[in-house]
C-alpha cells in the first residue's frame, strides 16, 4: 500500500473499514460456507462501529471482525493509564478480529490495529497478531513468525525481536505459567517522532494489518481437512477454556472497551462458542497435549 503522506483521522478510519471489508471478503471465500452478519451500532457517548461475526462456517465456527470508531470523554481508568492528572476527550479506532476454527487442528487467530488520539495532543498506534494453536506444530510456529518478521523487518529490523519479546510478556496467563499460545508480535504507544513520523508508523500499521488474511488462509486451507477425533474434540475446548481466561481477566482491549460503555455484545465477540474447564487436569505424559504444554513458554525462537 502507497505511503500516506499526510494523515487525519478521517484517512485512518477509512484505512480500517477497507481492511475489514477486505479481510472478510477473504474469509468467506477461504471458508466456502460461513457468511458474515453486520450489525451497526452506536455508542452513546460518541462514535460506533460495525460488528461482522460468522458462525457455523465450514472451517471457521465463530469468529468476529469487528470495526469501531469512538470518541467522547476519557473514563478515570483511561486517565491514570495515561498519566493525565485533567479531563480530555479521547478518539479511537481500530479492527479487531478473534477466530476460533471447527478443526482442532487448525489454530486460533487474533489481530487488534488500532489509533487513539487525546484532546492533549498525544496520538499513537498499537496492534498486533498472534496465534493459539491447539496442538503446537514446530513447523507452523516458525512460518507464522516468519511471515511476521518479514512484515516488521521491511519497516525497522528492530521491530520484530522488540514486538515478539512484548506478545510473549503480553500474551500470558501468569496464573497458569503458560503463554496463550505462539506469541506473534504486540506493540502499542507507537507515538509519532522527529526519527519514526506518524506517516512511517501507520504505514507499518497496514502492514500488519494487510499480513493477516494471507497468513490465516493459509492456516485454513492447510490444515481443515486434517483427521481428528473426540480426544482432540476435548482438548480444544479445554485451551478455548484458557483463550476465555486470558480476554476476561488479562486482555486491555476488553477492559477498554467495557470502561468506555462499548457494545457488550462486540466486546465479547472473542469468547469461542463451546469452552470447558476441568478442575486439576493433567495430560498424559508424553502425548501430543503434553509437549504442546512444553512450548507454551516465554522466549522460544521461532525463526
Amino acid at each position: 500500500m502507497t505511503l500516506i503522506t499526510r494523515i487525519d483521522t478521517s484517512s485512518i478510519t477509512d484505512y480500517f473499514q477497507s481492511l475489514q471489508d477486505r479481510i472478510c471478503d477473504a474469509l468467506t471465500e477461504a471458508d466456502g460456507q460461513g457468511t458474515f452478519r453486520e450489525d451497526l451500532w452506536e455508542r452513546p457517548g460518541g462514535g460506533g462501529g460495525r460488528s461482522r461475526v460468522i458462525q457455523d462456517g465450514a472451517i471457521i465456527e465463530k469468529g468476529g471482525v469487528m470495526f469501531s470508531a469512538v470518541h467522547g470523554e476519557a473514563s478515570e481508568a483511561t486517565l491514570r493509564q495515561l498519566n493525565l492528572t485533567v479531563s480530555a476527550e479521547f478518539f479511537a479506532t481500530g479492527v479487531s478480529i478473534v477466530l476460533h476454527p471447527r478443526n482442532p487442528m487448525v489454530p486460533i487467530i487474533h489481530m487488534n490495529v488500532r489509533y487513539f488520539e487525546m484532546s492533549t495532543g498525544h496520538n499513537w498506534f498499537g496492534g498486533g497478531i498472534d496465534l493459539t494453536p491447539h496442538y503446537v506444530v514446530e513447523a507452523d510456529a516458525r512460518w507464522f513468525h516468519q511471515q511476521l518478521k518479514a512484515v516488521c523487518d521491511r519497516h525497522n529490523p528492530d521491530y520484530y525481536p522488540k514486538f515478539k519479546a512484548w506478545a510473549d510478556d503480553y500474551f500470558f496467563l501468569p496464573h497458569r505459567n503458560e503463554t496463550r499460545g505462539v506469541g506473534g508480535i504486540f506493540f502499542d504507544y507507537l507515538k509519532p517522532s522527529a526519527e519514526t513520523p506518524k506517516e512511517a508508523l501507520f504505514d507499518f500499521v497496514q502492514g500488519v494489518g494487510n499480513a493477516f488474511a494471507p497468513v490465516y488462509t493459509h492456516f485454513m486451507q492447510q490444515n481443515r481437512d486434517l483427521p481428528y477425533g473426540e480426544a482432540e474434540k476435548h482438548w480444544q475446548l479445554l485451551r478455548r477454556g484458557r483463550y476465555v481466561e486470558f480476554n476476561l481477566v488479562w486482555d486491555r482491549g476488553t477492559k477498554f472497551g467495557l470502561e468506555t460503555k462499548g457494545r457488550t455484545e462486540s466486546i465479547l465477540m472473542s469468547m469461542p462458542p463451546q469452552a470447558n474447564w476441568i478442575y486439576d487436569y493433567m495430560p498424559t505424559p508424553g502425548s501430543a497435549e503434553a509437549q504442546t504444554l512444553q512450548l507454551l513458554k516465554k522466549g522460544m525462537d521461532w525463526v
